[in-house]
């Protein structure tokens, strides 16, 4: 079995794909068997045969495609329920997010014993973005924290690692992986934070505006605060045969 799956969602980044898959490669060196999952998001331009042509020397690599696309939430989610691997790492796929920080999402994982930590967050520091989204973007974060309460500075970072059985119990909606820490803990998971750096985008352009996120943002935290509101939290434990002494506490449900 596959030890960490790397999950990449792509639209229109042909130019990305060469840097950015190398480069993931190279950061899981250490692991003994990992896979890279690229999920082709309904693009238009050449990115699939980008991807194709690499998977001759980065034999670890999986590509999936959308017909159609759905969107980061949706690339993701396809190329988690692909996965093999019981831990899972996401980073965008326009090159912003360093591969070099995969480490540090996948090792708080695999080191954890007590099998309490779901999620493993990047936040992101000395964004290399405009200065009207990083304005944007502060605002947005500082309104979600206070209301969700989910103890972030930085949730929209693409750079995440989480257990796929963690990922797969949350409840599934369009731009779901900006909430991933709230969900979490909303789940009785464990969130680790790590700061992470970003680079420019040196390919590509964006695929939002900051009006299309103001827009989809507030209907969104709604309903992620609804989501949390109605979550009632439950630790199972698991009734023994006789002669096997204790019980065992439940996962993060």
């Amino acid at each position: 079995m596959k030890s960490v799956a790397i999950v990449i969602p792509m639209h229109n980044e042909a130019e990305a794909a060469a840097p950015l898959i190398e480069g993931i490669a190279a950061a899981c060196a250490e692991l003994p068997d990992f896979e890279i999952i690229a999920v082709d998001d309904g693009s238009t331009d050449d990115t699939a045969e980008r991807l194709r042509a690499l998977m001759a020397t980065v034999p670890m690599l999986r590509l999936i495609r959308h017909r159609k696309a759905g969107g980061q939430s949706a690339a993701v989610h396809s190329g988690v329920l692909a996965a093999e691997a019981p831990i899972c790492c996401t980073l965008d796929g326009d090159g912003q997010n360093p591969p070099s920080e995969l480490p540090k999402l996948f090792r708080p994982l695999l080191e954890d014993a007590t099998g309490n930590v779901g999620l493993v967050a990047g936040q992101r520091v000395k964004r290399q973005d405009t200065l009207s989204k990083r304005l944007a973007s502060r605002f947005a974060n500082g309104l979600r924290k206070r209301i969700l309460k989910d103890g972030t500075r930085d949730t929209g970072c693409g750079l995440k690692g989480f257990r796929r059985e963690a990922f797969l119990a949350f409840p599934y909606f369009d731009h779901m992986h900006r909430y991933l820490p709230a969900l979490a803990k909303r789940d009785g998971w464990e969130v680790v934070l790590v700061d992470v750096a970003h680079r420019e985008r040196e390919t590509g352009r964006s695929k939002y505006n900051n009006f299309q996120r103001a827009l989809v943002g507030i209907s969104d935290l709604a309903g992620v605060a609804w989501l949390i509101r109605r979550r009632k939290k439950a630790r199972p434990s698991e009734e023994r045969r006789p002669g096997k002494a204790g019980t065992r506490a439940g996962g993060g449900t």
